[in-house]
Parts: structure tokens; sequence; C-alpha cells
């Protein structure tokens, strides 16, 4: 089987959910399948500029072919008015201000779209709903299209754009019974084949060195949140909520952000903010951690709860994110805060007992364990897509600019 991945941002480099789901399944596809996998991308690592940073043209990554295409144009000045306008009342921007919308979030990339349409896969998944290249692209593809969301609760989703983005996909693919809830609940997909897949996890893959020592720390405790610093994912939230807590709460307790920076956080004795780090530097700093905490209410899956319960590290997360808070119920492995007040009374019950941080630590790994090991997980999506392809491509609404089907 013939398979593409469309996605705006590809490659190791891109600590984005959505784009290292694609990669990751990408991948293992061609790892444990032996599938013949590429990749369709744009030149691009920052998601804010869309500035072409990477070399066009093709090379091979961990056995899948990529092709990156120079954006015609990135995120234009002009978007932010338009989004701050069209997020107040979202379903009744028109369709041409929505796709407008589209356009001037960027990335632009017609060269990469025409490049998908000629290629001989037999099916294309196209990983998130969100950008120009699935919206533009995944109704005029002659083969299978499976879309991937990656959608949360957010302005955008309710879009009359996008009402042709999930009514061309032939089937979609889902990170959480939430997210899946949330699309059927918005769009006119239910007959649609569908699954809810996830995403597998490895091993901890660190050196064994002390995560204090990695973050200047020592052996003082911390707790530590992993992921782009971002007011958007509710770093800043964190940061201050931490700020009080140790007013409240004077003692040794530290706390590591660790990730790419997009937000200014005020600086803090007690606060750690590490930038990018490499893989093994990470998984050593969530091994040793007390708590992993991820503050968003803005997830449709995240890989970092995972990875923490790889290492038995018990999560705390934001109760307003349905698909962190379903991991969170459904394995025992953490808890969740939607105030300060929650906060506080999380963290002092789980730093006071650690015969509980363990216990839901251990049901967070067993719960990876059991539905999101990559042997099983990529087996499942492998006979999805031939399930997919057997059935061929239903007549799609066009994407961009298309005639709306509601």
């Amino acid at each position: 089987m013939r398979v593409a991945f469309v996605t705006p941002r590809y490659g190791p480099q891109v600590m984005g959910g959505a784009e290292t789901a694609a990669r990751l399944l990408a991948e293992h596809l061609v790892a444990e399948c032996g599938a013949t996998v590429d990749a369709f991308s744009t030149c691009a690592l920052d998601h804010v500029t869309w500035r072409d940073e990477l070399d066009p043209g093709e090379s091979t990554l961990n056995g899948v072919r990529v092709h990156r295409f120079r954006s015609r144009a990135g995120r234009d000045r002009g978007f932010y008015d338009l989004d701050t306008r069209l997020r107040l009342g979202p379903r009744h921007a028109t369709r041409r201000e929505s796709e407008r919308w589209v356009e001037l979030n960027g990335p632009v990339t017609p060269d990469l779209v025409e490049a998908v349409r000629a290629c001989d896969a037999d099916v294309v998944a196209f990983y998130p709903y969100l950008y120009y290249p699935t919206v533009l692209g995944i109704g005029s593809v002659p083969m299978p299209a499976v879309l991937h969301p990656a959608a949360h609760d957010e302005p955008a989703l309710y879009l009359p754009v996008f009402r042709s983005t999930y009514a061309s996909a032939d089937a979609l693919c889902y990170h959480t019974v939430a997210e899946r809830e949330l699309v059927e609940r918005l769009h006119d997909v239910a007959e649609r084949p569908q699954m809810v897949l996830g995403l597998g996890v490895g091993e901890d893959a660190g050196t064994g060195r002390a995560g204090g020592d990695a973050l200047g720390l020592g052996s003082r405790p911390y707790i530590v949140s992993v992921g782009r610093v971002d007011d958007h994912k509710g770093s800043s939230m964190l940061a201050a909520f931490f700020r009080t807590y140790k007013e409240r709460r004077p003692g040794p307790l530290a706390m590591a952000l660790v990730g790419p920076v997009a937000a200014k956080i005020p600086p803090h004795p007690d606060v750690v903010v590490t930038g990018a780090v490499s893989e093994a530097d990470k998984w050593d700093i969530v091994r040793d951690a007390a708590v992993s905490v991820s503050p968003s209410a803005l997830e449709s899956f995240s890989l970092v709860v995972l990875e923490a319960w790889v290492q038995a590290v018990p999560v705390v997360v934001n109760a307003t994110c349905p698909p962190t808070r379903e991991h969170c119920e459904r394995s025992g492995g953490g808890l969740w805060f939607g105030s300060y007040r929650e906060f506080e009374a999380v963290l002092d019950r789980l730093l006071a007992d650690a015969p509980l941080r363990r216990r839901l630590g251990e049901q967070g790994r067993a719960y990876v364990d059991r539905h999101y090991r990559w042997p099983v997980l990529i087996r499942r999506y492998e006979r999805f897509l031939e399930t997919v392809v057997a059935r061929g491509r239903r007549q799609p609404a066009s994407g961009l600019l298309a005639a709306d089907p509601a």
C-alpha cells in the first residue's frame, strides 16, 4: 500500500502535536507494515510565520520520502485583525470571510497541493484540518482521503469554510473519543468510516542522567510541564498559578517549563524555562519530576501526558480540556484542576502522598500499555486504511472556494 501524508510542517525539529503525530504514523507504517509512505509538506518550522527555513525538494527521513515546497505566502499581518473579529462569532462569518481567514493564516502552498493531486498514493491522510494544504487539497485529490482533524473546541472549528473540508473526507481518524464527539456534533460525518486511534509511544529514551542535574536544580523536587511555552497552551496561567502557590507554600519545590518559548514568562527563582531540549534530556527531566502538568485547554490528544505515564509519573491536566481529562478518567493516572484553588489542592495532595503518586503513575503506565503501544496501534491503522482504499473515493466537495455543502 502507498500512503501519502499531507501536513504543514514535517520533521523531528517540529514540536507540534499534529505534525508530530503525522510523522510518527508515517514512520511506523514504514517500519512495522512495510508500506511505501510519502510526506508532502512546506519548508517551514515556525507555525506563526510559516517562513521557509528548510530546503525545498525531495529527501528521505526514517524511510519516509519527504517532499518539501516553498510557500507562496506565510501568515499575513492582516490575519490577526480578521481573526480577532471572526472569533467573536465564527458561526456568523460569511463563506468568503472564512476562506480569507485560511488564506491569511497560511501557509499558502499551491505547488504542494498540485503535487499531492498528481502523486500515485492509494490513500492520502490530511493532518490537521486547520490549514491551507488540507482545506484546498482534501476535496481535489483523486484517491480516497482520510482526515485526521486534530480538532479541539476553538473558534476556527465553527467557520463555514471547514464544512466542505469535513464533507470531502472519505474517512476520519481521531485522537480521542472526546474529539470524535465534538466533530460529530458540528459536522455531518457520522456515516463515514471512522476510528479513534490516538498515538503510540515507545519506551523512555533518556540517558539516566538525573533530571535535576539537567535543569540545574540538583536534588530539589520539581514539577514539569512539557510542550510549547505559549499563552494558548496555558503556560502563562500555569506560571502565575505556580508563583501564587510558592507564596502560599514556601519551600524547595521548583517548576520546569520545557519546550520552545513563545510566551514571556516573568523570571522567578523557582521556575526554570529551558527552551527546546534534546529528546534524551526531555525524558530524563520528566522521569524525575514529582508531577507532570498539562495546563492547556486546547489539546486533541497530548502525547506528553502519555510519555509521563511511560515513566510512571502522575499527571495533572486542565479540567476544561476534554481529551486530556478523558485520559485521566479512563486510566486513573492523573487529576485535574479548573481554578487556582483546585490547582493548589491537587498539588498539595500529590506532593504529600508518595504512594498515591506511585499508584497514579502505575495506572497511567498500564493504560499506555493497553492502548497506545505502537505494534498493536499501527496494525489497527493499517487495517483501517485498507478498508478506506477498498471503499474508494466518494464524490467530494472541493476544498477552498467550494460551494458550501450546508
